[in-house]
């Protein structure tokens, strides 16, 4: 499967610990030795897959498919129903049916205990909140009073070690970096939660940094690093970042814009770089970083004026579904470089092999097949995604913009595609097609459908062995999931909304 790097495999197949860390929004082609030297130096020490690609171009499907195996409108949890459903068998639920100490932290609104996402975890955090009760892990949200925040405070204040829990506390509410939103809290709790820890048991830990999704706002030394020599920060980070206005043409961006956003992109990328890093040593500390599978993955990519968007609604284009995917230690160490297609949803299997775990009910569930070296699976052929529906819905934009562009009422359609090393075919449940040759243009930006209907035919003909027609096998229902006020305050800062 891999590429050969002259160094011997690894003696030992399993491992005790898994850490699957999931750097939000980050796309392949911005992760690199320039903006991610930590990541880099794990795909070095470990096995990096060069070609791997999410099921979907944003959070909330994405996730699912790596927490279930399935693709989504298997899954069917999507941008018309937001609910993870509850009889499916989750990636936690198994570590935890095994045996495992199960903690979660979150830095993205989709992916907490509201969506359903919260099972199987002992503990699943939200990071952006100050400190979090033990009813609602976070019921500290914007607006709440002084009185709940101080009992949140005092509540938590004693779990572990009181000193260290009370100096982490000050230290996070105190001297917070300036454009951190939520990832430097996550890797100090996670740093107390494995000094203070008891429990023998082998652990899973899940962590989400969100920082490189809109609203990009490093740090300013991080931003400065990254900017175009005749950009500076205020002017960089005075530029409105609003996706879903920009699509509707609210506003214009000029290129001269791009590029600087672009540079605070990069600039996010490096910030969350820097927290894998403080993960890393704290797992060193600890004693565990020698027997944990350590998986850095995106979850979907990101458009910054490519294709002529921003964000990542809309479309299938591999800048929104190639992401980076790097697994170290255990079976995985000195494994090379892969240039093989996969999927994030053969993350499960893999990670069970990886685990030595036999869950029958999350392995006879899932799609994806093992990633790990002794596998018998044989390398994919083509890789699939899907975008069921559009996030926010056309009559949310309406609602929000009034009359918007005949261009992006175009987009309320489902979309799917499938990838192989030679070609990318995208289809709607509208007629639209694409066909892409990613030899010659890898950047998608030619259709060459009309001039190759043979091979229009053989990529249609595998995604109807995948998948069923449009229209019958997910339904394009209302979702009927009830937000927090704060929840919806914070996905539409995120765009969803």
């Amino acid at each position: 499967m891999a590429e050969s790097n002259g160094r011997e495999s690894p003696s030992h197949s399993t491992v005790r610990n898994v850490v699957l860390v999931v750097l939000d929004t980050a796309r392949a082609k911005s992760v690199g030795p320039e903006t991610t030297p930590t990541f880099t130096s794990l795909a070095a020490e470990g096995t990096t897959f060069e070609n791997a690609f999410a099921t979907a171009p944003w959070t909330l499907p994405s996730h699912a498919s790596m927490f279930t195996g399935l693709y989504p409108s298997d899954h069917g949890t999507h941008g018309d129903s937001f609910s993870l459903n509850p009889d499916l068998r989750t990636l936690p639920e198994a570590f935890a049916a095994n045996g495992y100490q199960t903690l979660g932290i979150s830095n993205n609104t989709w992916i907490t205990e509201e969506f359903g996402f919260h099972r199987g975890f002992d503990d699943l955090r939200k990071g952006w909140q100050y400190v979090q009760s033990d009813a609602d892990m976070g019921a500290v949200v914007r607006g709440e009073d002084l009185r709940e925040k101080l009992e949140a405070t005092r509540t938590h204040l004693f779990d572990g070690n009181p000193v260290v829990n009370a100096a982490n506390i000050l230290y996070s509410e105190l001297f917070q970096p300036a454009g951190d939103d939520g990832s430097d809290r996550a890797t100090s709790w996670i740093d107390n939660w494995l000094q203070t820890r008891a429990d023998e048991r082998p652990f899973f830990l899940f962590c989400n940094f969100i920082e490189p999704h809109v609203e990009y706002d490093p740090p300013r030394e991080y931003a400065e690093e990254f900017l175009p020599q005749d950009a500076s920060y205020e002017e960089a980070t005075a530029i409105r970042q609003d996706p879903r206005a920009y699509d509707c043409r609210d506003y214009d961006l000029s290129e001269a814009e791009f590029n600087m956003l672009r540079g605070l992109y990069r600039a996010e990328l490096a910030y969350v770089d820097d927290q894998l890093a403080a993960l890393r040593s704290a797992l060193e500390e600890a004693g565990e970083w020698e027997d944990t599978l350590f998986i850095v993955c995106g979850d979907h990519g990101e458009h910054i004026g490519e294709h002529g968007f921003f964000g990542h609604q809309y479309n299938l284009y591999d800048t929104l579904t190639n992401v980076p995917l790097v697994l170290h230690g255990g079976p995985f160490t000195g494994g090379g470089r892969s240039r093989d297609l996969v999927q994030l949803l053969d993350l499960p299997t893999t990670l069970l092999d990886s685990a030595g775990i036999d869950d029958s009910s999350l392995r006879e569930q899932q799609a994806g097949q093992s990633l790990h070296p002794d596998s018998d699976a044989d390398s994919r052929e083509a890789v699939f995604s899907e975008y069921v529906a559009p996030q926010p819905s056309i009559d949310r934009l309406e609602a929000r913009f009034g009359d918007i562009p005949d261009r992006v009422r175009e987009y309320d359609r489902r979309l799917r595609a499938v990838r192989t090393q030679e070609y990318k075919y995208v289809c709607g449940d509208d007629g639209f097609e694409r066909l892409h040759h990613l030899e010659t243009d890898p950047m998608e930006r030619t259709d060459v459908s009309e001039a190759e209907p043979e091979q229009v035919q053989a990529m249609r003909d595998r995604l109807e062995e995948r998948f069923e027609p449009f229209g019958t096998s997910t339904a394009m229902t209302a979702d009927e999931t009830p937000m927090r006020d704060g929840t919806k305050e914070r996905l539409a800062d995120l765009g969803y909304l």
